[in-house]
């Protein structure tokens, strides 16, 4: 087996990393696998989570200066002892097992860059699992994201789950000081750059992403920021995907105004869509507080990208502004 180091950044959340390690230890000959931990510039540190693991753990603790997560999953990676590197976010939790199905991608597939999808947990609160199907589903992502419904050549691994040949990540440089969007840019480097992607199947992780809808929105707005600002960086990986959401909050506008000023039957597309995000929800979570959840997680993710994304059209290629993020001081919100 390749020697493979964890790279995990936190900022905040001893807890959250708490789940995660605890995590780690069901994995199987979890014992050969280093865990570096880069605390970055936390108010509230792990610390001391990270001494309870030391015995369960080959685990490392590095603090540093708040830089981001870019900056801090580089200087882990600088630590790390291991030939491939795994980065994960300090809010997932990995199911039984997960360490050995991205064994064949390393060793069979001969993979260089290698990501996983991401589900809800039984135990998450119905607005994570809300935002968790918003995130994930055909309906609103496309299922880009990974899950059964991603193409292989257009799936990009995503650092909440993410594993890549230490070689290769040294040769394209690691990943770029953006405020957002900076793990898909190291995917698309890497696939620029000749070498394999690769999305596992066989297993995934539990991602708890946002707690409330209010930073929920300000996450997908700066998602919506960041497809520009890749555009910009890798010209030609703007797809129809993409755009769609843009395009939906423009009809949504639209059908809004109408119902009101014209009639109200211009309301009944939205209400198909809801409908449509209910039933699939519920099918997904057997919960019916959930599946209503999903319909406003599923219009806070659209519009919010959407929105996030004129926002960044407007600012940077009509106004040409070079840095054109909005909420810069949200980058763990």
């Amino acid at each position: 087996m390749i020697q493979t180091s964890i790279v995990i950044p936190v900022y905040n959340r001893p807890e959250e990393l708490r789940e995660l390690l605890d995590s780690l230890t069901l994995q199987h000959d979890i014992d050969k696998t280093e865990v570096v931990v880069v605390e970055d510039g936390s108010m509230k540190t792990s610390e001391e989570v990270v001494s309870q693991f030391e015995r369960q753990l080959n685990i490392r603790y590095i603090r540093q200066e708040n830089t981001g997560p870019a900056v801090a999953r580089n200087n882990g990676a600088k630590a790390a002892k291991g030939e491939f590197l795994y980065f994960f976010d300090s809010d997932c939790i990995l199911p039984a097992g997960f360490m050995e199905a991205i064994e064949p991608a390393m060793n069979i597939e001969d993979a260089d860059c290698i990501g996983t999808a991401d589900h809800s947990h039984p135990y998450f609160t119905p607005i994570q699992k809300a935002i968790s199907y918003s995130m994930t589903s055909v309906f609103t992502t496309g299922g880009i994201r990974g899950g059964s419904s991603a193409k292989m050549d257009s799936f990009f691994p995503r650092s909440y789950s993410m594993g890549v040949r230490r070689s290769v990540f040294e040769a394209v440089g690691g990943f770029a000081n953006m405020r957002y969007g900076e793990d898909v840019d190291l995917s698309m480097r890497i696939k620029e750059a000749g070498y394999k992607l690769w999305l596992v199947r066989e297993t995934y992780v539990y991602h708890k992403r946002r707690t409330n809808f209010k930073s929920f929105f300000k996450q997908t707005f700066c998602s919506g920021t960041a497809r520009i600002d890749l555009s910009l960086r890798h010209p030609g990986t703007l797809k129809l995907v993409h755009v769609l959401p843009t395009v939906a909050v423009i009809m949504l506008i639209a059908l809004i105004v109408l119902a009101i000023v014209a009639h109200w039957g211009f309301a009944i597309p939205l209400a198909i869509y809801a409908g449509v995000i209910f039933i699939d929800s519920l099918r997904k979570e057997r919960d019916v507080w959930v599946a209503m959840l999903s319909i406003v997680s599923s219009a806070i993710q659209i519009c919010g990208y959407g929105l996030g994304f004129l926002y960044n059209v407007w600012v940077r290629l009509i106004l040409g502004r070079r840095d054109a993020v909005a909420f810069r001081n949200t980058l763990y919100d």
